[in-house]
């Protein structure tokens, strides 16, 4: 009888020590492998803008008829065609800047040198600006990035090959969608404009005007050309009624200027550039910072 239990005992612990291995090692990596794309809640950021071929054709066609015809004719039907390619039923972490290439080509159009005008953290501001000044252009401003400014996309392995329920946020991966898409917008623009070019950053961040991450420092500065820009201008705007955070003399603003200075490109900076301030005081113009004072004649 002794000797019967001894007979088992030796491969039932063999048994059992294989099935806890197998459990260890599904463990790891399912811990490594890449988030199941067929989640409903698996990423932080809001899913993909419900109607988004829609939208995209809709933006394509009033670009090309109303907002700036001078472009000539787009092939709207194709530009979505490659849009969707380029992220329907695939990872959202494995989306490359370089595979919205052919989109670039498609969108292409020139941009009137001493028109660019770029921005960090002054979205809304810069906006509004080039609205009533149609004299300046952002990357927003141009058919690509109009085409799908404030849009969320992203893609998902299972049917419908699109995830309507959450994408990945910047932080969550590097290579997904949207960032990947803004990265080589980003480059095109950088590429193409010429003269004078103007930079808005907000005075008001508590984090300095520009950061070595933002767009603007890692993506865009280094696509400039010294041969084709002739002076870098930069305006730095505080909020109206915000903090006085930083200015042209500021830390992260200075290390701007060494950058682009190193690189060869004449450099000049404004501190609440008048035009930019008044736009502000339109919208607050009871405010302490926007009364002029007046004088009888």
């Amino acid at each position: 009888m002794c000797s019967h239990h001894k007979f088992f005992r030796g491969p039932t612990i063999l048994a059992l020590l294989i099935i806890i291995l197998g459990v260890v090692v599904t463990s790891v990596v399912a811990i490594r492998a890449p988030k199941d794309q067929s989640g409903s809640d698996e990423w932080k950021g809001k899913g993909t803008t419900r109607n988004l071929q829609e939208i995209i054709l809709g933006r394509c066609y009033d670009y090309v008829r109303a907002t700036s015809p001078w472009i000539g004719e787009k092939n709207c039907a194709k530009i979505w065609e490659e849009f969707q390619k380029v992220f329907v039923y695939k990872n959202s972490c494995s989306v490359m800047k370089e595979d919205y290439q052919h989109l670039v080509d498609l969108t292409w159009h020139p941009i009137p040198c001493n028109k660019s005008v770029f921005w960090s953290k002054t979205n809304d501001l810069v906006h509004q600006y080039t609205k009533v000044s149609p004299n300046f252009v952002t990357l927003e401003n141009t058919m690509l990035g109009y085409l799908v400014d404030g849009l969320t996309w992203c893609g998902k392995l299972t049917s419908p090959g699109i995830n309507y329920q959450s994408c990945p946020s910047w932080t969550e991966c590097e290579h997904n969608p949207v960032s990947s898409f803004w990265k080589i917008a980003s480059e095109s623009f950088a590429k193409v404009s010429c003269g004078v070019v103007r930079v808005m950053l907000n005075g008001s961040l508590t984090g300095g005007a520009i950061t070595m991450n933002s767009l603007f420092r890692s993506v865009e500065v280094p696509h400039f050309n010294p041969h084709k820009i002739s002076e870098v201008r930069v305006w730095v705007i505080d909020d109206i009624g915000g903090p006085d955070s930083e200015s042209c003399d500021g830390q992260s603003v200075v290390e701007l200027e060494s950058e682009l200075k190193e690189r060869n490109f004449k450099y000049s900076c404004f501190d609440n550039y008048r035009p930019v301030r008044l736009l502000q005081c339109v919208q607050k113009p009871d405010h302490s910072e926007c009364k002029v004072s007046s004088t009888s004649t």
